[in-house]
């Protein structure tokens, strides 16, 4: 198995293996691998792998849709939801959300990062940055949509399909909003979505890192796979 330059670097410039030392690989498909070293390079190398120590494991399917926010609280809500377990990970544009560009191939390098350090098997795919109506437009028939409204916080927020009510596992995505919180207009359109299930993510309004993770938390423990 040839290396390009990056892993190359890093695996014997930045962690100084040697030829016959091993390794643990992953490609998403199948399962964990040990390897050895056969050849090291500054600019490439090879390795050959022995045996399959795991099976693939692929994490519910579950979407998560976030606002980017700060480079640093992006890359944390990217590194923790490869860590609790989502299939794709989806930046939307609002009309409140801070950032207005991502570098999609910096984030999907942390989600690999991120596998890589929590031992999964599978690595999210991250999408470029769409719009928030775009996305919706086009929205699968079969997928249901845990809306993670802020005007929930402490009670106070319009009736609608509570998440809490909705039944049984299958394709789910996560939505949280941006630091601004949704529109009126933004949420007017979610309560008529009929895949919409409105969750409440406690009495206060939490940063859009915090509430990714609690909204994960949610989901995981009623539809997931940490039962």
């Amino acid at each position: 198995m040839p290396l390009d330059r990056d892993a190359a670097h890093y695996l014997f410039g930045v962690m100084r293996l040697k030829q016959g030392a091993e390794v643990l690989l992953f490609n998403g498909a199948d399962g964990e691998w040990r390897a050895t070293v056969a050849e090291a390079g500054k600019r490439g190398g090879t390795l050959e792998p022995q045996r399959r120590t795991r099976p693939q494991t692929m994490p519910p399917d579950l979407w998560l849709m976030f606002a980017p926010v700060k480079k640093a609280r992006t890359d944390f809500i990217v590194e923790k939801a490869v860590e609790m377990g989502v299939r794709r990970l989806l930046p939307v544009a609002t009309e409140f959300t801070n950032s207005e560009r991502i570098r999609q191939d910096r984030l999907q390098s942390h989600a690999r990062e991120a596998a890589e350090q929590c031992g999964a098997t599978f690595v999210p795919e991250v999408a470029d940055l769409a719009k928030l109506p775009d996305v919706l437009s086009a929205w699968p028939e079969d997928r249901r949509l845990m809306f993670c409204d802020e005007a929930q916080a402490g009670g106070d927020g319009p009736a609608a399909r509570p998440f809490a009510e909705a039944g049984g596992p299958g394709p789910w995505a996560v939505l949280i909003g941006p630091e601004g919180g949704f529109s009126d207009r933004e949420r007017a359109r979610l309560h008529a979505m009929e895949a919409a299930h409105v969750a409440s993510l406690g009495p206060r309004i939490l940063r859009a890192d915090t509430a990714a993770v609690a909204a994960i938390t949610l989901w995981q423990l009623r539809f997931g796979d940490w039962t």
